[in-house]
């Protein structure tokens, strides 16, 4: 169902400190927490004696104290202590995963500890320049499984109907969209040419008129997505620099973390090539996407509802993208399942 020799985020940044954090990810239930240096741990979250999660434990020190029988833990998940015995026992050992902080994330890796790299952590483009504006994002947690929220972001005709009063309207319909699979992934994409502006991006374009846009859509092993869009004066298209003076451009990271078949945890954040200090900026940014990303929760968990209660097998051209990545997602899981053990993954740099 999952692949398990890959990145996920586990957590925001903010959301993991000096107590115990529960979270669950590809189906596993998890404990995270901070040392007092400000490392981020993360151990299975469960006792081995009798099973009482961790995370209704307590913190002692850099270590976990069990709250049933008072086994304490260390950052390795080796037990440190059992009271009334002079040692520990063997058995009493729970999983530690590598975890890697980027981008106001916490990353974590589900499959081989040993094939963990975090320089496989996808890799964010303008991420600290000074001329870029940085929208930190949001996480929300959408009752669907992931592979729908997959389809959805490989899929830019939808905002036609979905954001018709923020991404997308009705210029848009029937563009034709070009699908690419890659290595890493699946990207769709289309120029739209002498379009009326969509609602959301009129607000920030720096030129009057119709526009020349750019879609770009692209999703990576294991779910991760990179949304690009180009809004250019009409005329002007281009997919490289030189851009025209006025060009705008958004580039929206999307990182979808399974946290069983029917719950995806979504997490996101937005770089904008305009207003690098402006907050309020930032702050219409962060409430528009939100609001826009609503709309895609409302209709995807619908979708899930309803394919679990009648599954569709009709597919229409506009599904070619959803449907390769789905293809490359199996293909990888079947090869670790295959295996007996997590496949070697490169994830998108």
């Amino acid at each position: 169902m999952f692949l398990k020799n890959a990145w996920y985020v586990a957590a925001t940044d903010h959301e993991v400190g000096r107590h115990l954090h529960a979270v669950k990810v590809l189906g596993e239930d998890i404990v995270l927490y901070r040392t007092r240096d400000g490392v981020v741990v993360a151990l299975e979250d469960a006792c081995p004696h009798r099973r009482l999660p961790l995370s209704m434990g307590r913190l002692q020190g850099d270590e976990v104290e069990c709250g049933y029988h008072g086994l304490v833990f260390d950052c390795a998940g080796a037990c440190t202590r059992a009271p009334g015995m002079a040692h520990p026992p063997k058995p009493a050992v729970v999983r530690s995963y590598p975890i890697a902080e980027r981008y106001g994330l916490v990353w974590i890796w589900m499959g081989d500890s040993a094939q963990a790299d975090p320089a496989d952590i996808v890799q964010v483009a303008h991420w600290g320049d000074p001329a870029w504006g940085v929208n930190r994002g949001d996480a929300m947690l959408v009752q669907c499984n992931y592979l729908y929220l997959t389809d959805n972001l490989l899929d830019p005709s939808h905002v036609s109907w979905v954001h018709q009063t923020s991404f997308g309207n009705a210029s848009m319909i029937g563009e034709p969209l070009k699908t690419q699979v890659n290595d890493d992934g699946v990207l769709v994409s289309r120029w739209m040419r002498n379009v009326e502006v969509a609602p959301f991006y009129a607000k920030f374009v720096k030129f009057d008129g119709n526009c020349d846009r750019k879609q770009h859509y692209e999703v990576r092993v294991p779910a991760h997505a990179v949304i690009k869009a180009i809004f250019t004066p009409a005329g002007t298209a281009s997919d490289t620099e030189p851009f025209h003076p006025d060009v705008f451009l958004m580039d929206s990271y999307n990182f979808l973390t399974p946290v069983d078949e029917s719950t995806t945890r979504y997490f996101w954040f937005q770089l904008r090539n305009f207003s690098p200090d402006d907050e309020s900026v930032s702050k219409q940014f962060a409430e528009d996407v939100r609001g826009a990303f609503e709309e895609d929760r409302v209709v995807l968990e619908a979708v899930h509802a309803g394919m679990a209660k009648n599954p569709s097998k009709m597919n229409l051209p506009l599904d070619a993208g959803p449907l390769r990545f789905r293809q490359k997602m199996k293909a990888l899981i079947e090869a670790e399942q295959a295996a007996g053990q997590p496949a070697a993954l490169v994830a998108a740099r």
